[in-house]
């Protein structure tokens, strides 16, 4: 077995670099911070392209099946022999193709930001910022503690908060940063619970042997927790499920959505490294790590699936009405991740009906390349005319040529048409989900119509539907802006054509899979007509989107309101939460605690005052209260005696 003690340093490069620029970069490094991130993060990103050669084609398969090396493991807090928390790197299928997809995409962002963020005040923050993300994140899929990957979960959320507040002297972005914090520590809360659940059950925190104990039927572990219940559900139910509600929450999962759009608020580049690549794909990475787990509780794979499938419709359904071009990405990004989400929970262990866990990673694997360069497309947009709106553009794809091909190069990818990599990818979650729920196949074929739709319709409405009105451009800014994009774009292209079922399934073993072209013909089909209709209405400017729009009224302003569910929970917290929970919690905090506590220092302070006589200082006062004690001790003698 080789020795893969080198992994060690992919994370710890972007640490040292966070270090580094963090602590001297706005002295030291002004001008420079950009090339360092830069270079650590190639250097990250070749040390994952070894890693990856060395496991998948050297010696990372053991009689046909892909194992599970632990290339390191130190116990940080013991708790007793068998519970404690441990940092470790686990090497295995998925946690090789996520360092690959995290190290590419963070590496593209680093670049392309030396170009689109150049002369920021803080531009060598905002690189320790990126480098502090991508080390939280490579913690968390190297996990080998589930405790650990918690750990590494809530800096993911920490150093996303301060990125998405990068422009902290916009109070949106302020906003938008403290609501992303709030809504996904409500979520965080139901998987530190669910951790507790797995943990005190299963009797460790370490991911490999909870797997083992609790998908052994006759282990006193997996009786115990399938046999204990609460309100009629077992605790399994309820520990897989809470741990879903985390993930649920950092992929922005209906009801916790809420934060993904207002997110956009962040520089463009920190939209395609968290939003669209990495971060929000967590939720997914989180159930497909504890899939065999999962796996053996068909109610909570029941909840991902419905959960899944209606974040998808839903945000799809949304992300047509939108005109802010980062918002429909942002509709997007939940739609795609919901695809991901369903095709988990309706796959089984083992197989071909291990079909969905592949189909998911291998959408997740495309979907971090074409959706980062939709949204460095929609950056250099944004650099070019200094607008979000779509109202603002038209025309540009004479101005911006490169930009114009990638960004038709994943708007084809993401609406599957073949060859690019969506197609491949979105193509075997709808033959997984044809043959396991025709309710969801069915629910799938119509967004992913949607999807097609909504994407030309930007794709139009950005390089289409007018003659530009720009009279000054700078071009399509500098080649470390338009060299990932050209990267991004050939990957969205090739990346379909990775043998992904020989590497990655649900258990280590090669997957017989093949497109099956009488099946495609259906959604390549629906996704044709949904493009054809959406350059009808958008490639030339023309009034008749307004007037679909005006007949369809109610429907169309509730999509474009994004159904009012932010304005839900402003309702229940404003209306429900503070006036009946928050101010009587605040009544009983500042009259009965802080009162006690008062009450308790001036009873002190007057019996002081009543007592301080004592110690007068005169001896004669210390004698006479010295033969006093003795008297009375000397009675109490004599009393007790007799």
């Amino acid at each position: 077995m080789s020795n893969y003690s080198y992994i060690l340093l992919i994370p710890l490069l972007p640490l040292l670099t966070f270090l580094v620029l963090g602590i001297f970069g706005r002295k030291y490094f002004k001008t420079t911070a950009g090339f360092i991130g830069s270079a650590s993060l190639l250097a990250s990103t070749v040390l994952s392209f070894i890693a990856a050669k060395q496991y998948f084609f050297v010696d990372g398969k053991l009689n046909g099946v892909y194992q599970k090396i632990i290339a390191f493991k130190y116990t940080w807090l013991s708790f007793s022999p068998n519970v404690s928390i441990d940092m470790g790197i686990i090497i295995d299928p998925i946690s090789v193709m996520m360092l690959i997809v995290v190290t590419s995409v963070s590496l593209m962002v680093h670049v392309f930001s030396l170009g689109y963020m150049k002369g920021e005040e803080r531009f060598a923050t905002y690189y320790a910022f990126l480098s502090l993300f991508t080390f939280s994140m490579l913690g968390l899929i190297l996990s080998v503690n589930i405790f650990q990957v918690y750990i590494f979960w809530e800096l993911v959320g920490a150093s996303s908060f301060l990125l998405i507040g990068y422009y902290f002297s916009k109070p949106s972005a302020v906003a938008a940063a403290k609501k992303a914090f709030i809504v996904t520590r409500f979520a965080d809360l139901g998987f530190l619970i669910g951790i507790l659940i797995l943990g005190f059950y299963g009797g460790t925190l370490d991911i490999g042997l909870l797997i083992e104990r609790l998908t052994a039927t006759q282990s006193a572990e997996f009786i115990n927790m399938t046999t204990a219940s609460f309100l009629g559900a077992s605790m399994l139910t309820w520990g897989l499920s809470l741990i879903f509600i985390g993930g649920a929450g950092k992929s922005a999962m209906f009801p916790l959505h809420i934060w993904l759009p207002d997110a956009m608020e962040g520089p463009t580049p920190v939209s395609a490294l968290i939003h669209a690549a990495t971060m929000v794909v967590a939720g997914v990475y989180l159930v497909a790590r504890l899939f065999p787990i999962f796996s053996m509780d068909p109610s909570s794979l029941s909840l991902v699936t419905y959960i899944g499938a209606f974040s998808a419709f839903f945000a799809a359904v949304i992300a047509c009405t939108q005109t802010d071009i980062k918002r429909v990405l942002a509709y997007s990004t939940m739609s795609q991740i919901g695809y991901m989400m369903f095709a988990l929970g309706i796959s089984k262990l083992g197989g071909e009906e291990g079909l969905g866990y592949m189909a998911s990673l291998f959408h997740l694997f495309t979907h971090a390349f074409f959706k980062s360069l939709l949204f460095l497309g929609a950056g250099a947009v944004i650099h070019m005319v200094h607008s979000n709106e779509m109202k603002d553009m038209g025309g540009l794809r004479k101005l911006m040529p490169i930009t114009h091909i990638a960004f038709l190069i994943a708007c084809l990818a993401i609406a599957g048409i073949p060859p690019f990599a969506g197609f491949f990818s979105k193509e075997e979650i709808l033959t997984a989900a044809f043959h396991s729920n025709k309710l969801i196949y069915g629910v799938a074929l119509f967004t992913a119509a949607l999807t097609s739709f909504y994407m030309f319709r930007l794709y139009f409405s950005i390089f289409w539907s007018k003659e530009s009105t720009l009279q000054h451009h700078h071009g399509e800014g500098t080649w470390s802006m338009k060299l990932p994009l050209l990267i991004l774009a050939a990957c969205a292209v090739l990346v379909g054509f990775v043998p992904f079922s020989n590497f990655i399934t649900s258990d280590g073993k090669a997957l017989e899979t093949h497109i099956d072209l009488i099946f495609s013909i259906a959604p390549v089909g629906l996704t044709l007509i949904a493009i054809s209709i959406a350059a009808y209405l958008y490639k030339k400017e023309n009034d008749t989107p307004s007037k679909l729009a005006a007949q369809f009224g109610i429907l169309y302003q509730a999509a474009f309101k994004k159904f009012y569910v932010d304005e839900l929970y402003l309702f229940i917290t404003k209306k429900i939460i503070f006036p009946f929970i928050g101010q009587p919690i605040a009544w009983a905090d500042k009259n009965i605690v802080d009162g006690f506590m008062l009450l308790l220092g001036k009873t002190t302070a007057k019996i002081s005052f009543k007592i301080k006589g004592i110690q007068s200082g005169k001896v004669q006062n210390y004698t006479l209260y010295f033969f006093g004690g003795i008297l009375i001790l000397s009675i109490l003698f004599i009393y007790t005696w007799k």
